[in-house]
C-alpha cells in the first residue's frame, strides 16, 4: 500500500511577499553596512598610518639612544622599539603620559607577534596588557633599526561603534519596514480576500436544480477595474452575473418544459379519450342488438357506429395535426425541414389571404402589395405557413367584422410582411409569452376560441430558421405582427 505524501505547508501570499521584500532590503542594508565599515576602517587606518609616519619622523635619534628616553614626552600610546649596537630596547607612552619600558619578556613577545612586513615596512603587533599596534619598521644610522607604532584600539572601537549603530538602525528599520509592508500588502490584498470569500460562499450553494439566484457579489469597493487586483473582483462579478443569468434561463426552460409536457399531455389526452369513448359506444351499440336485431335496430346501430367513427376520425386528425406540429418544431430546432428556393412573397401573401377570406367570411380582408414582386430565398411552403398562421390567428382571436390587412414590401434590403387588425388587442398578461409553445389567451382551452397554441411558436421557429425576426405591437384597436426576412439568409440549410 503506497503512502500518501503529505503536501508541504505553503506560506500565504502575504507572508511570501513580506519575507521577499524584507530579505531583499536586509541584504541591501547589510551590504551597505559592510561596505561602509570597510571604507571607514580603511580611512581610519590611513589616518593612523599618517600619525605613525609623523611620529617616526620625530624620533630619528632613537637609532643611537635608549627607547625609553627617546619616546618620553611623546603622544600617549606611542610605541618605540630600537635595535642598535647597545641592544634591543623598547618603551611606550601610557594614557596618563608616563613612559613604560618594555622588559625583556614583553619585548620578546612584541617582536614575536609582528606580522610579515608590508610594502613600506608596515606591520602589526601586540603589546601584552596594552593592545594591538600599527607599526612601521625604519632603518637608522650604523645599521640600526627602529620600530614606531600607534595603538589600533581607537580605530577598532570607532569601527565597532559605527557597525553596532548601523546594525541597530538596520534592525529597527527592518522592523518598521516589515510593519509598513505588512499593512500595505494586507490592504492591497483585501480585494483578493473578498474574491476568495465570495467564491467560497458561492461554492457551497446548491446549484444543481430548482430556482437558483446567485446574489453573492464581490463588494464594489473591491471590484474596481482600474487596478490589477480589482479587475479580478470585477471579472468574478461579471462571471457570477453570467452564471446567474444562465441559471435563470435554465429554470425558465425547465418550467417551460414542464408546462410543455403538461400541455402536450392534455392535448393528446382529449382526442385519445374521444377515440376510446366513441369506439366503446360503437361496440356497445353493436353488441346490444345481436343477431336477432330487427332491421330498424340494425339501422340505428349502424348510424351510431358511423357517427362514432366520424368522431374517432376527427379526434385522430386533431391528434395527428398536433403531433405533426410538434415534429415540425423539433426539426426546426435542429435546423432541418427547410428546402430553399426563390419565393415570391407577394404571391404567397395573396394566396394565403384568399384562403383566409374563405375561412372567415365574417371578417373584412385587405391586401397591400407592391407592383414589383418581393422575392426572397427561403422555403415556399413554410413561408406560406407563416402568413397563413398569422391570418388564422387574426381571424380566430378577433370578433366578426374586424378589418384585417396583410401587406408585403421591401425595406432596406429586407422583405417585410405585416398583418394588422383593429380587434381588441392582445392580453398584456400573455404579451411576453405569445410566441411560446402552447401559449394561449384562452386558459380554459375551449376548442371554439383557438387551436393547440402552437401556431405562433411555429411562425417564430420558421422565421428564425430563415434568419429573420418577428415582432408584435398591440393595443386596443390595433395589433400588428411584423416579419422581416433577409433577401438571402446568412447560412441556409
Amino acid at each position: 500500500m503506497s503512502r500518501r505524501r503529505s503536501r508541504p505547508h505553503r506560506w500565504s501570499l502575504q507572508t511570501r511577499l513580506i519575507v521577499a521584500v524584507i530579505s531583499f532590503v536586509a541584504f541591501i542594508l547589510v551590504a551597505v553596512g559592510a561596505a561602509t565599515g570597510t571604507i571607514l576602517r580603511s580611512i581610519l587606518v590611513e589616518n593612523l598610518d599618517a600619525q605613525v609616519t609623523s611620529a617616526a619622523e620625530r624620533v630619528p635619534a632613537a637609532a643611537t639612544g635608549d627607547a625609553a628616553d627617546t619616546v618620553a614626552g611623546r603622544q600617549p600610546g606611542t610605541l618605540l622599539i630600537v635595535n642598535n649596537l647597545t641592544g634591543l630596547t623598547g618603551a611606550y607612552v601610557a594614557r596618563d603620559g608616563e613612559t613604560v619600558a618594555l622588559t625583556g619578556a614583553k619585548l620578546s613577545a612584541v617582536m614575536n607577534s609582528l606580522t610579515a612586513p608590508e610594502h613600506g615596512g608596515w606591520t602589526n603587533g601586540t603589546v601584552a596588557g596594552v593592545g594591538d599596534y600599527r607599526l612601521r619598521v625604519l632603518s637608522g644610522p650604523a645599521g640600526s633599526t627602529y620600530i614606531v607604532g600607534m595603538p589600533t584600539s581607537e580605530v577598532t572601537a570607532l569601527v565597532a561603534h559605527i557597525l553596532t549603530t548601523v546594525t541597530l538602525l538596520t534592525l529597527g528599520g527592518l522592523l518598521v519596514l516589515a510593519s509598513v509592508i505588512a499593512f500595505v500588502i494586507r490592504q492591497s490584498l483585501r480585494p483578493l480576500r473578498a474574491v476568495a470569500d465570495t467564491a467560497t460562499r458561492v461554492a457551497v450553494m446548491p446549484l444543481d436544480s430548482g430556482d437558483v439566484a446567485i446574489t453573492e457579489r464581490v463588494p464594489a469597493a473591491h471590484a474596481d477595474a482600474s487596478d490589477e487586483i480589482g479587475r479580478v473582483g470585477a471579472a468574478l462579478n461579471t462571471l457570477l452575473d453570467h452564471v446567474d443569468t444562465s441559471l435563470a434561463a435554465r429554470q425558465r426552460n425547465e418550467e417551460r418544459m414542464r408546462a410543455f409536457v403538461a400541455d402536450a399531455s392534455h392535448e393528446l389526452r382529449t382526442p385519445l379519450a374521444a377515440i376510446r369513448g366513441y369506439s366503446e359506444l360503437s361496440l356497445r351499440s353493436l353488441g346490444q342488438n345481436g343477431p336477432r336485431a330487427t332491421k330498424p335496430q340494425l339501422q340505428e346501430a349502424t348510424a351510431q357506429s358511423r357517427a362514432g367513427l366520424e368522431r374517432i376520425q376527427a379526434a385522430s386528425l386533431r391528434m395527428t395535426t398536433l403531433v405533426e406540429d410538434l415534429l415540425l418544431l423539433a426539426r426546426l430546432d435542429e435546423g432541418k425541414e427547410l428546402v430553399y428556393g426563390a419565393v415570391d412573397l407577394s404571391r404567397t401573401v395573396v394566396d394565403a389571404a384568399a384562403d383566409a377570406q374563405v375561412a372567415g367570411p365574417d371578417h373584412r380582408w385587405s391586401i397591400e402589395v407592391a407592383e414589383e414582386p418581393v422575392v426572397v430565398a427561403g422555403d415556399g411552403a413554410r413561408l406560406h405557413q407563416v402568413v397563413a398562421n398569422l391570418l388564422t390567428n387574426a381571424r380566430v382571436h378577433t370578433p366578426a367584422g374586424t378589418h384585417v390587412t396583410v401587406s408585403v414590401a421591401a425595406d432596406a434590403g429586407d422583405a417585410v410582411v405585416r398583418v394588422h387588425d383593429d380587434g381588441p388587442g392582445i392580453d398584456p398578461t400573455i404579451a411576453d409569452e405569445i410566441f411560446e409553445r402552447f401559449s394561449r389567451a384562452d386558459t380554459s382551452r375551449a376548442r371554439q376560441t383557438g387551436g393547440t397554441g402552437l401556431g405562433l411558436s411555429i411562425v417564430k421557429a420558421i422565421v428564425t430558421a430563415h434568419d429573420g425576426t418577428i415582432t408584435v405591437a398591440s393595443e386596443p384597436g390595433s395589433t400588428t405582427f411584423e416579419v422581416r426576412l433577409p433577401a438571402r439568409p446568412s447560412a441556409p440549410a
